[in-house]
């Protein structure tokens, strides 16, 4: 690639433009003021956000792709950006209390006209698959630069300003300070300082270059520590085992895609457009090929820690969300290993450009996809948590009937409707009391009554007087529909209260004992004590560092001594609670 194709890649595809400036200054500038007239400060009416998001878009596209010998197709495509995130803002707006995922569709179009914007820029509406890779990343290596320099000259325009202001003030010349509280006044000036700034860059071939340049330098040295670092996290989970991740954070997916996505762009970071303007460091290379390979291991962990979340919880609009992102993520991967293999001999760099190049038409594409309204991910998230209820894979005291009335749009509230009419007492119960409030509950709801059975140890014993109540009104174990078990000691005044929601109905004796599911066992003392029963300690059965095949061999025995009655308090020094002869957590007076 010569150096006049590598500017015209970087910055645009026509020459320095003495007009852009004042052109793209007055674009926004326009768009904003037309923008607060149109709004007058209001969010909720959908004709008004679907117009302002018209002239934001709309003009944003248009001030990164106009050029004085080419109007005609930045005019077309500004339109239909502008079009595209309008019909999104207001079906975001119109039907939001309706729709489950009206911010992810929304953010989905944001995706699509992202990745758009350098294919537009690039020609690939005329080049199509010819197109060269390496305008396009060009384009969108210097598209970021120049709004972010465009977003901290308007940050420095508005500091200047105000201290203009203020400075006024001390004269008793107000005229700015009013002006600045003026709605219009704020978004227009935004709007002429970010234009000027974005078109005076955009004219700055060989500036924006070597801003690129450096930008992908500094990116290039953080590649170096965080391949490092991901390879022995690898390293380390392959040893340990997976599960340690699991249990030490319930935000493994989002924090392993993240990763995944850092990895990803400090690849091509090194990568860059051409093998000619890779860096020479071999130490970096490494780095590139190392991060290139560690996408897949990372979206494969994530999309195991998000399979255990939907075997416990079910579909969510939010976790259907997360597998889109894990879907990506995964055909990244697998993309870039078949790079890495196919470029063993010739050269890894060019397969990988060209499965980035593949994969940003595939995301644009599939982006814009889920920002229609073709995909209900409300509906089908409904479809199976009800069939989840219905087929007792979860008690109705375990079923969140808020998230139907709140979180799952419009299917949501129709199935409630009809669970209310559910045969179920307790479906029925909880669906009309869903469907009765007026707000969604932010709090962390107390445990429901307790509607279960009571089991006492040893069997064939009755509980003494007063227990059964203290248990319900103190120990905060047994709720909903758990499985009470009792567990009465040989001095009479004192038990182990054990909620066991592994014996819930539809859990079967493979899944009690896996460490997968993670079902609750809770664990509390009482004592008869000055006439009444109390509360002396609520425990946790220990949590220890094992692998998979020992922590289900320890839950097995757990199991195994709880059905067969061996809960005992044990001497010590201090009383404790003991599960198959073993002590649970802290001792207790």
């Amino acid at each position: 690639m010569t150096e006049a194709d590598s500017e015209r890649g970087a910055a645009g595809p026509g020459a320095e433009w003495a007009l852009r400036p004042w052109v793209t200054a007055g674009l926004l500038g326009l768009a904003g003021l037309a923008i607060h007239l149109v709004t007058q400060g209001r969010d909720d009416v959908p004709w008004q956000m679907a117009t302002a998001a018209f002239l934001f878009f709309g003009a944003i596209a248009a001030a990164f792709t106009l050029d004085e010998d080419n109007w005609k197709a930045p005019g077309l495509f500004a339109l239909a950006v502008g079009a595209v995130m309008a019909g999104l803002a207001w079906r975001a707006v119109g039907y939001g209390e309706s729709l489950p995922d009206e911010q992810y569709g929304f953010a989905a179009g944001l995706v699509a006209t992202a990745l758009a914007l350098p294919l537009f820029q690039a020609d690939f509406h005329r080049r199509r698959l010819a197109t060269p890779y390496g305008e396009i990343y060009g384009h969108v290596w210097t598209d970021a630069i120049s709004a972010a320099g465009a977003l901290a000259f308007t940050g420095a325009a508005w500091l200047v300003l105000v201290l203009m202001a203020e400075l006024f003030h001390l004269l008793k010349i107000d005229v700015l300070r009013e002006v600045i509280d003026e709605g219009w006044f704020g978004w227009t000036f935004s709007g002429v300082a970010a234009g000027a700034a974005l078109g005076t860059l955009r004219n700055q071939l060989k500036v924006l270059a070597t801003l690129q340049t450096v930008v992908l330098l500094v990116a290039s040295l953080l590649a170096v520590p965080l391949a490092a670092g991901l390879a022995l996290f690898l390293l380390a989970t392959a040893v340990s085992g997976p599960q340690v991740l699991w249990e030490a954070t319930r935000s493994a997916t989002p924090l392993l895609l993240g990763c995944a996505a850092g990895a990803f762009v400090l690849t091509n970071a090194i990568a860059r457009q051409s093998d000619e303007a890779m860096t020479r460091s071999r130490v970096m290379r490494v780095a590139g090929w190392t991060l290139a390979a560690v996408i897949l291991p990372l979206a494969v962990f994530a999309a195991v820690s998000m399979g255990l979340r939907l075997g416990q919880y079910g579909l969510a609009p939010e976790r259907l969300w997360g597998l889109v992102a894990i879907v990506v993520a995964c055909v990244c991967g697998i993309g870039y290993w078949a790079a890495l293999v196919r470029g063993r001999k010739l050269g890894w760099t060019g397969y990988l450009r060209k499965a980035t190049f593949h994969l940003a038409l595939g995301v644009c594409g599939f982006a814009l996809l889920l920002a229609l309204p073709i995909l209900d991910f409300g509906a089908i998230s409904t479809r199976n948590q009800v069939a989840r209820l219905e087929q007792g894979r979860v008690t109705p005291g375990r079923f969140d009937f808020t998230a139907l009335q709140w979180d799952f749009g419009e299917p949501g509230r129709r199935a409630l409707r009809r669970l209310a009419t559910s045969t179920n007492a307790l479906i029925k119960e909880k669906a009309v009391a869903a469907l009765a409030r007026d707000e969604r509950p932010y709090f962390v709801p107390e445990p429901e009554r307790f509607t279960g059975e009571f089991w006492v140890f040893p069997r064939g014993r009755t509980m003494p007087d007063g227990l059964q109540t203290a248990i319900i009104e103190k120990a905060n174990v047994c709720h909903d529909e758990l499985l009470c078990r009792v567990y009465l000691q040989p001095d009479a005044k004192t038990v182990v209260v054990v909620g066991d929601d592994c014996a819930r109905p539809g859990m079967t004796g493979e899944d009690q004992v896996s460490p997968s599911v993670k079902c609750n066992v809770e664990v509390t003392a009482m004592a008869f004590e000055q006439g009444v029963w109390a509360v002396l300690e609520r425990t946790m059965p220990p949590s220890l560092e094992m692998s998979a095949e020992r922590e289900r061999e320890s839950l097995q025995r757990e199991r195994d001594a709880i059905e067969r009655g061996d809960v005992t308090v044990g001497p010590a020094q201090l009383r404790q609670i003991f599960i198959d002869g073993k002590p649970v957590n802290q001792p207790f007076d």
